[in-house]
């Protein structure tokens, strides 16, 4: 049996944003079309519209201005692809001096059998491995969702908090209070 080794993994590097995200690197005179990712919302779907705001800081807490952050997530019936006007994926890129990023959403329905969630990855210099996380919102029962009950007593690193115009959230990438992430 022939084995194959592990390539060795690198990091995303400082131009991450400007190859996926280049409106935020200030290219968008030289594509054409929009920046894929932008605008989930692209007509006028039912379901309540959010704002869900992510903010990204590293260990000490400082903004991590050159993330790009890309969620998934079902739609208000808790199905993917089924909301006209509605895309159930979007990417932007983080402010580079707050690490916020914006999502214009839907607010997802539960998908069988787990608590209404958005998925969210996140690519940054310095992470070898994109990470993966979970956001609940604080309004729903999410003790019934297996990926709470497995986090048990830090399950609330993945909790939204409510706003005015929807959900705000940190993801802290080490720390205290450090983000539940999977290991994928």
């Amino acid at each position: 049996m022939t084995t194959l080794k592990e390539s060795p993994s690198q990091t995303a590097g400082p131009y991450v944003h400007i190859g996926c995200t280049p409106h935020q690197a200030g290219l968008a005179r030289r594509q054409t079309g929009a920046t894929l990712g932008t605008n989930m919302v692209t007509g006028n779907p039912r379901g309540q519209q959010i704002t869900l705001d992510i903010t990204v800081l590293d260990g000490t807490d400082q903004p991590v201005g050159d993330a790009m952050v890309e969620i998934w997530q079902a739609g208000p019936d808790g199905e993917f692809n089924s909301t006209e006007g509605f895309s159930n994926w979007g990417r932007q890129a983080a402010d580079f001096n707050t690490g916020l990023v914006r999502f214009l959403t839907l607010k997802p329905g539960a998908v069988s059998g787990q608590a209404p969630h958005v998925l969210v990855w996140i690519a940054a210099r310095g992470i070898n491995l994109a990470l993966t996380t979970r956001i609940y919102f604080p309004d729903e029962d999410n003790r019934i969702d297996p990926t709470t009950a497995l986090a048990g007593e830090r399950a609330h690193t993945l909790i939204a908090e409510a706003t005015d115009a929807g959900y705000s959230h940190t993801v802290r990438l080490q720390g205290k209070n450090e983000t539940v992430f999977f290991d994928v």
